[in-house]
């Protein structure tokens, strides 16, 4: 009878032991082998720690830890068709061991001449193929596509801060060049100890961004502002910068006093700082149909309310709203102050609305 026992008792510690070295060897497994790969969408919600998929099964639920591999699609907004390989985590949740992106938009040509950096909080409006940045200077709208250098940036979520260098795309839009997780990598000569932003509140000032030799400034429109220089009013002083025929003002042409506008500016060699780019607030919206054959030519002037959405144009009939969703060409100016005098080609369109089609400065 003790042998019998002393036999039970023995193949029980055996028992015990063996699942003392093997359980720990399993969790260990889990933690690093995917067992399935999932596709599906980007669901709102999703935060840099925690995936909100959207698949023909239903929303799943994956952690993103330190261990993921998203190198290979760090883009992770509402909308985003991404493949996610997974694992079970000994926490009882889905985790993430890699993230792959999903087909891709063919990129488009972008005007490096126009680079411009800003600084802002992707809002929950943003998806795959657009961001919608919340900025100093109000919201914009920034494309991304399969160039955008993400080098700098551990994840793209929304509601986090981001540095985004951009330039203007052969679509009239602007891209992400490139987008960083904190100002301090794109400024130069910034402290190597810097920390990472992580809100709004933490940013520096957006008007001191470096971009090489050009550097981006933030202000409001002066009065004494003219065609051919701007005063800029800014949280450092007043700035004078030279507009010329290099500077790019496709998205910022109304320089109307008051108005808050980003400036992409350099040095020139008569020592005054010159504009690169100018942009202003410019919505995004889809264009309406306009019936080009039966235009129309008007010669008025420009009202101080108009933006880069709109051109209220003063007549001997009255004013106008013109819609500037469908310019397609504009000469003889490079920027509209108030009162400038100007001859505008115009069809009606789909929406009722008068578009602008060509601008002539007068």
């Amino acid at each position: 009878m003790k042998k019998h026992i002393m036999t039970k008792l023995g193949s029980m510690l055996c028992l015990v032991l063996g699942i003392v070295f093997v359980l720990p060897a399993q969790m260990r497994v889990q933690a690093v082998e995917a067992y399935a790969t999932v596709q599906g969408s980007v669901m709102t919600g999703t935060t840099s720690n925690l995936l909100k998929l959207s698949t023909q099964e239903g929303m799943m639920e994956i952690k993103i830890d330190s261990g993921t591999d998203a190198s290979g699609c760090k883009i992770l907004l509402p909308g985003r068709s991404v493949g996610v390989s997974v694992n079970h985590g000994t926490d009882g949740y889905l985790h993430a061991v890699t993230i792959t992106a999903g087909t891709q938009v063919q990129s488009i040509t972008l005007d490096s001449s126009t680079n411009v950096t800003v600084t802002g909080t992707i809002n929950n409006k943003s998806g795959d193929s657009i961001l919608y940045v919340d900025t100093a200077q109000g919201e914009m709208q920034i494309k991304l596509d399969q160039a955008t250098d993400m080098s700098g940036c551990s994840m793209l979520v929304v509601d986090r801060t981001y540095a985004i260098t951009c330039a203007r795309g052969s679509d009239a839009y602007l891209h992400a060049v490139s987008i960083a997780d904190s100002l301090q990598e794109n400024v130069a000569g910034a402290s190597s100890g810097a920390s990472s932003l992580t809100d709004s509140s933490q940013s520096p000032s957006p008007e001191t961004v470096v971009t090489a030799e050009r550097s981006t400034v933030t202000g409001t429109v002066d009065s004494k502002t003219r065609e051919d220089l701007m005063y800029l009013s800014t949280a450092y002083g007043e700035m004078q910068i030279v507009i010329d025929n290099n500077t790019d003002s496709r998205n910022g042409m109304f320089i109307m006093p008051g108005r808050t506008m980003i400036v992409s500016v350099y040095h020139g060699s008569d020592a005054y700082m010159h504009a690169a780019v100018i942009m202003g607030s410019k919505e995004t919206v889809q264009p309406a149909s306009v019936d080009t054959s039966a235009a129309s030519t008007v010669t008025g002037t420009v009202n101080a309310r108009s933006n880069e959405n709109m051109l209220y144009l003063q007549t001997q009939y009255g004013e106008m709203e013109l819609k500037l969703d469908t310019v397609r060409s504009m000469t003889g100016y490079k920027v509209l102050t108030a009162d400038r005098k100007v001859t505008v080609t115009c069809a009606r369109g789909s929406d009722a609305y008068m578009h602008v089609l060509d601008i002539v400065g007068n």
